[in-house]
């Protein structure tokens, strides 16, 4: 979703090019993957040429990222986010500034 945020849309070619420059990937691991986010309604698919598609983003980039974090939370943490909050912290893969931006988000929530 990132690249084809990023790309402004573009074909599961464009995608799997500029992924391919970051890591080594399969092309028909990327168009199953952009199928699923069609699937799912993140993207969407026109016709472009005689078998070219091409994909562009359905949703706000914040939207599809609540659904995917709320897709994730219910599967791996039965829908809580404490959780993964906690092995975030403990991990510590936030910085000060994120903990500080997320203590004035809880502030403002309480």
């Amino acid at each position: 979703m990132k690249l084809v945020w990023a790309l402004y849309g573009g074909t599961v070619r464009d995608v799997y090019e500029a992924l391919l420059a970051q890591r080594q990937i399969a092309y028909t691991t990327v168009m199953t993957m952009m199928n699923v986010l069609v699937d799912k309604g993140h993207l969407e698919r026109k016709k472009t040429g005689s078998e070219a598609f091409t994909y562009s983003p359905t949703k706000k980039r914040s939207e599809v990222e609540r659904s995917m974090i709320n897709e994730f939370l219910g599967r791996v943490f039965d829908g809580s986010a404490k959780p993964l909050l906690v092995q975030l912290v403990e991990d510590e893969k936030l910085s000060q500034d994120d903990l500080d931006e997320i203590k004035a988000l809880i502030r403002e929530k309480s």
